[in-house]
């Protein structure tokens, strides 16, 4: 039914691993294939490619969904609907952002510093001359095949570069002095598909699961039993995504208790929930959390 894209490089591995956490396990013949598939019946073609050219094949109806990231949906202008986003990125789940960087000892400290006819290089040509030209900057904007950062001051005055954690533009000795944008990874898909009832149905099946997957990362399910004098010590103790679920124990004196909890919490949750009365504690992996 549904031809979907998905990106390939910088994204890709972290992409798989979301598929495949959402039961959508990503199949092809080895890691340099550009075609795949996966066993769901709502899924009828997957092509693997540059997430630069994905947003511009869905506009064209090339691919009824896709993933990319909002940064290449600003930069190629294209017209496609955003289903939802997406919390991850290529390291971790926070946005990535579109920044404007110069060297660190330029005295440079703000855009409009930037003297005219200054040499921008950037991978993002569209996204950085709108962004100019709003601002009455005068540049000469230069197309960056990679490696961006190392360009200044030799070639370039200042660049526009992605960055997630901003440590390979220190390493390069510059500094950020504005953000263009604040990109997240996004599920996109053609207008006219949208419009269909049965693939529309499909693709928001589809982002719920990814949207569950991705809620349930860095999450277990605690469930534990305490007596009817020890409740309140123990509810005290737990977080919870809305309230903890309490549950009379059949024939005893006392409760059930489940709730979800941040997995980085659980070595020192356990043994407090222990001193506190709790028993038969058991900790729970989760594959998707669904609201």
């Amino acid at each position: 039914m549904l031809k979907l894209v998905l990106p390939k490089g910088s994204l890709e591995r972290a992409t798989l691993e979301l598929f495949e956490a959402a039961d959508l396990s990503v199949r092809r013949s080895s890691e340099v294939d550009y075609s795949a598939s996966i066993d769901d019946p709502r899924i009828f073609e997957v092509r693997i490619l540059r997430p630069q050219e994905i947003p511009l094949y869905v506009e064209e109806g090339l691919f009824d969904i896709g993933i990319t990231g909002r940064d290449w949906i600003e930069e190629t202008g294209a017209d496609v609907v955003s289903l939802g986003v997406l919390r991850y990125s290529k390291q971790t789940s926070n946005p990535i952002r579109i920044v404007l960087a110069v060297e660190g000892s330029s005295g440079l400290e703000k855009v409009a510093d930037l003297p005219a006819g200054c040499r921008v290089a950037t991978e993002y040509p569209r996204l950085t001359e709108r962004f100019l030209t709003e601002r009455s900057i005068s540049a000469e904007i230069r197309y960056s095949h990679g490696a961006t950062e190392a360009k200044v001051p030799e070639i370039a005055d200042a660049v526009v570069e992605i960055t997630e954690t901003g440590r390979a533009l220190r390493a390069a000795g510059l500094k950020v002095i504005e953000t263009l944008l604040v990109s997240h990874t996004e599920l996109i898909c053609n207008r006219e598909a949208a419009e269909e009832p049965e693939k529309a149905h499909a693709m928001s099946q589809l982002l719920v699961l990814l949207q569950g997957a991705l809620e349930a990362r860095g999450k277990v399910l605690v469930k534990l039993n305490v007596a009817t004098e020890d409740l309140d010590g123990v509810i005290g103790l737990l977080p919870s995504m809305k309230s903890p679920t309490v549950s009379k124990l059949f024939g005893e004196d006392g409760f059930a208790v489940e709730t979800v909890v941040p997995k980085a919490d659980i070595n020192i949750l356990i043994p407090a929930l222990k001193d506190r009365g709790a028993s038969d504690i058991l900790e729970i992996d989760l594959s998707k959390i669904v609201h």
